[in-house]
């Protein structure tokens, strides 16, 4: 039974999904030194370029090696520029189940791209991988993950309470830690049902192709 992900690119109308390149450190560590992802993900801030490249040449190739997950840089189709991450971890492979996770760069959110991204790696997932179950965790004031949760089909499963750890900025300007609760989400096969129309509808482009 295969227990690792392969080397794969993931293709929208609109974007690429790939592994990561070193080329891609200076957009990574840009994206990971913004407010909204000091807030809701573990990031150390400031975050540097060479956390970045440690990122792409160590952490990424290992977890993809070990089984546990694969890390995506999410880039535009036509510039080519990084503008967000997709990530699948605590893999499961006996269960078919694993945990997505996704940053979009600040420049470029409001354009549907982290549903775009999120939806055309749970069709892979499902449709190639032939995996049973994507779950999400959200922070429970985390609105803007919650919302793409919701557009690709995802179903609230319920709420562990104070299993979060957000952060927010303190008077001086650095970073306090606070506890919250986890929403959970779970994704199965057939809950992608007339999501890619529904999408479509509402002006954000479908899956297309990967290899």
């Amino acid at each position: 039974m295969t227990t690792t992900f392969p080397d794969i690119s993931i293709s929208t109308d609109r974007l690429v999904l790939r592994a990561l390149e070193e080329a891609d450190a200076p957009a990574l560590a840009d994206m990971m030194n913004d407010e909204l992802v000091g807030a809701w993900t573990a990031v150390p801030q400031p975050y540097t370029e060479a956390a970045a490249l440690r990122w792409i040449s160590e952490y990424a190739p290992t977890e993809r090696a070990a089984g546990r997950g694969i890390d995506l840089a999410v880039t535009e189709f036509l510039t080519q520029r990084l503008v967000g991450i997709v990530q699948l971890g605590n893999t499961d492979w006996r269960v078919r189940s694993t945990e997505m996770s996704y940053i979009i760069a600040p420049w470029a959110r409001g354009e549907g791209y982290a549903s775009e991204a999120a939806l055309a790696t749970a069709q892979w997932l499902f449709g190639d991988q032939k995996f049973e179950r994507l779950e999400l965790r959200t922070a429970a004031d985390n609105t803007a993950s919650q919302q793409v949760a919701q557009k690709i089909g995802c179903i609230s499963e319920g709420v562990l309470r104070n299993a979060c750890i957000a952060r927010t900025r303190t008077e001086d300007g650095g970073w306090t830690e606070l506890r919250t609760d986890f929403i959970v989400w779970g994704l199965l096969p057939e809950d992608l049902d007339d999501v890619a129309d529904q999408m479509a509808e509402a002006g954000y482009s479908s899956y297309t192709d990967w290899n």
